[in-house]
């Protein structure tokens, strides 16, 4: 083919991904508010491509080398987050106009910023002059100053995060003023002190979050995720209905560096999803598949949507204690999703692709160089070679190299050839035009990591002005109390309890702010009726996030519905269905603290308990998946559903007892089916 030929080909090619890109932006923008961004065109992009590098790039110094003060780091992060934010979100998506920043937006900006900036400046006036709520008695220079701070984020919270998280903040301001508490003590404990805005999420953020998401900027970069679909492919796509399956293992390995469930359903969606379609899956069980798996990628370790790092906080504990202990969790998750999606595939008779159109595993060996930059900080971080902040700066530096090698071997040869075959430039150009276009990259990479904090970084205010107005008002130990009376002390009641408080305080709520929510109201209950606090920790994060696949607020069920086209409400609850080992594992481990490793394991039994733990769960789920699907070895009738779904949950529940009760109830189902199988000739599809 010539390279006219060649040209006109990937034209077309390209005016295609352009028109999908598109739709996918559009979804990004219907269920993510981080998506709904302004529109910068010509030299204003460039600007606002360089102020969000050097914010990125001031993120990094400030967390490895400044010595100023607390308050003065977080209230000086805040600030520049203010400005960061108005100049790229507008007051709603139907106020976009190319390059045009309102002038209420620039005086809210100036007003929000100034406010922060201010604090930063003067604080060491301010601390010797504000020592309590009673110094602002009287000083309404200084109260405008916090209130104006307190509503700049507020505003801005609800144009990048949502309306969900605002509603959270303001019920509890009422209920903090109706407490009797004044502006001038709300004031002061919300601005003034480390118990507000400034307290642990943002402290966590500024110190750890922001450099993970930087690093996270990079590491997409590199073509990670592309990589891992692929990787995905060539592992499970030949496999029964193999395209979901290679939905699940994508998502939960672009979970580990993915801090959005929708972000997630709609990058690796795109490809997976329409692959199930074209398999035989119906729209809303494709969609269903990959926002369950999607969502799962946020209780993926390493980063869990830089919850990892909160917990360690809010737990006073090391970082790689919490994500050794979420891996075997996690794991569960991830087969219970893959165990319901073989057995739905089984039950359609739905074939995998064929090999001749996978990957190559050899191919994919020779760019397994990808996955360095990941290897390189999970190693540093849990041999505890570094501190957290300068093992992630290694690794971005890594990703550099890695995306410069892959260009050196992959790009440059074939822009060198194009250059021969058109002869209209030199190579010197050629390379002179790439080196151009590596430093635009950066640049766009830094803006990206730049972009991402200020979501971040404002959903870690807002929860924290959350756990302030709770701590103040003593609202944690009226819930406990109300929670404890309604369950009259069985524990499984207070459970379910906790849970469905988890599942409706964590709807449209971003993953950091929703764990910082379940960390502050949910957590100390299980903790008052005896739970370990890891268990306790672990058990309303996971609650928290299914919200994103639970209807009536399902967002990356909706995301995933929106590219499979079919139906949201159905997408939703086939998700649900479909994610049901995020019902149940956090009530195996809530029961059984030996599967998160909190014992030493210092002998055999050590051992066989955790393994007896996790079979048991496995089957359980098994149990559970087929009840729910109607399908073992054939199609399972209404009472074998049923004593399905009770063999399962017979397994989850703690004891020897019931473990061999389960089993045998799903042994003998599994047997009856082997035989009828037999006698029908296999599965029937019927």
């Amino acid at each position: 083919m010539s390279f006219k030929k060649k040209k006109a080909a990937a034209q077309s090619c390209g005016a295609g991904q352009d028109a999908v890109n598109a739709d996918l932006d559009e979804i990004m923008k219907k269920y993510d508010k981080e998506s709904n961004t302004r529109i910068w065109e010509g030299m204003p992009k460039i600007v606002i491509r360089c102020i969000l590098a050097a914010f990125s790039l001031f993120c990094i110094w400030s967390t490895l080398f400044s010595t100023a003060g607390l308050e003065e780091r977080l209230s000086l992060f805040v600030g520049l987050l203010v400005i960061m934010g108005y100049l790229n979100y507008p007051i709603s998506k139907k106020h976009v106009t190319p390059n045009t920043l309102p002038w209420y937006d620039i005086i809210i900006m100036a007003l929000g910023a100034g406010a922060f900036l201010y604090f930063s400046f003067k604080y060491m006036d301010l601390v010797t002059t504000i020592t309590s709520a009673s110094s602002l008695r009287g000083d309404w220079f200084h109260i405008a100053v916090g209130v104006i701070g307190v509503l700049s984020v507020a505003e801005l919270c609800r144009r990048c995060v949502g309306i969900p998280i605002l509603c959270v903040v303001s019920g509890l301001l009422i209920y903090t003023f109706a407490s009797g508490l004044g502006l001038r003590q709300v004031t002061h404990i919300l601005f003034y002190t480390t118990n507000g805005i400034f307290s642990a999420p943002i402290q966590v953020c500024a110190k750890y979050i922001v450099i993970f998401i930087i690093f996270g900027a990079f590491l997409e970069r590199t073509g990670i995720a592309n990589y891992f679909i692929s990787l995905a492919n060539s592992v499970a796509g030949s496999a029964s209905g193999g395209p979901a399956k290679v939905a699940v293992i994508s998502s939960a390995l672009c979970g580990m560096v993915s801090g959005s469930s929708v972000g997630n359903t709609v990058t690796t969606g795109s490809i997976t999803i329409p692959m199930m379609k074209d398999t035989g899956y119906k729209p809303e069980f494709a969609g269903a598949v990959e926002a369950s798996a999607s969502t799962g990628g946020q209780i993926m370790p390493p980063i869990m949507g830089a919850a990892a790092f909160l917990m360690a906080e809010y737990l006073g504990v090391g970082y790689p204690y919490v994500v050794l202990r979420a891996i075997i969790p996690a794991l569960l998750y991830f087969t219970g999703i893959f165990i319901a999606v073989h057995l739905e595939a089984r039950k359609l008779g739905l074939k995998g692709i064929s090999r001749e159109n996978l990957p190559k595993m050899g191919h994919l060996i020779k760019k397994v160089y990808l996955l360095l930059p990941l290897g390189i900080l999970i190693y540093l971080v849990s041999a505890n070679v570094r501190s957290l902040q300068f093992s992630a700066i290694i690794a971005i530096g890594t990703a550099i190299i890695v995306s410069l090698f892959d260009w050196v071997i992959r790009v440059l040869p074939s822009k060198v050839s194009e250059s021969r075959e058109t002869g209209d430039k030199s190579i010197i150009a050629v390379i002179t035009a790439c080196i151009i276009e590596g430093v635009n990259k950066l640049l766009e990479t830094l803006e990206a990591g730049g972009k991402s904090s200020i979501t971040v970084g404002v959903a870690c205010g807002m929860a924290g002005m959350i756990a302030g107005c709770i701590t103040v008002t003593g609202l944690a130990s009226k819930l406990i109390t109300g929670i404890v009376s309604l369950s009259g002390g069985i524990t499984i009641i207070a459970l379910l309890l906790t849970m469905i408080c988890c599942i409706i305080l964590g709807m449209g709520v971003p993953t950091t702010a929703n764990y910082c929510i379940m960390a502050s109201t949910c957590a100390p209950i299980l903790i008052t009726l005896g739970f370990h606090p890891v268990a306790a920790h672990f058990f309303v994060f996971y609650f928290g996030i299914v919200a994103d696949i639970t209807p009536p607020v399902a967002l990356a069920a909706f995301a995933g519905a929106a590219i499979a086209k079919a139906d949201p409400i159905k997408t939703g609850i086939a998700a649900t269905r479909l994610a049901c080992a995020a019902f149940i594992v956090p009530f195996i481990f809530v029961y059984n603290p030996e599967m998160l490793v909190l014992n030493e394991m210092v002998s055999i039994w050590d051992w066989l308990t955790l393994g007896q733990i996790v079979i048991s769960a496995l089957i359980g789920l098994y149990g559970v998946s087929a009840g729910l699907g109607g399908f073992m070895k054939l199609r399972l009738s209404l009472p074998l559903r049923i004593l399905a779904i009770l063999g399962g949950l017979g397994l989850i529940i703690p004891g020897t007892f019931t473990d061999l009760i389960g089993i045998a109830i799903i042994g003998a189902i599994l047997l009856i089916q082997i035989v009828s199988a037999k006698k029908t000739g296999g599965p029937s599809a019927a």
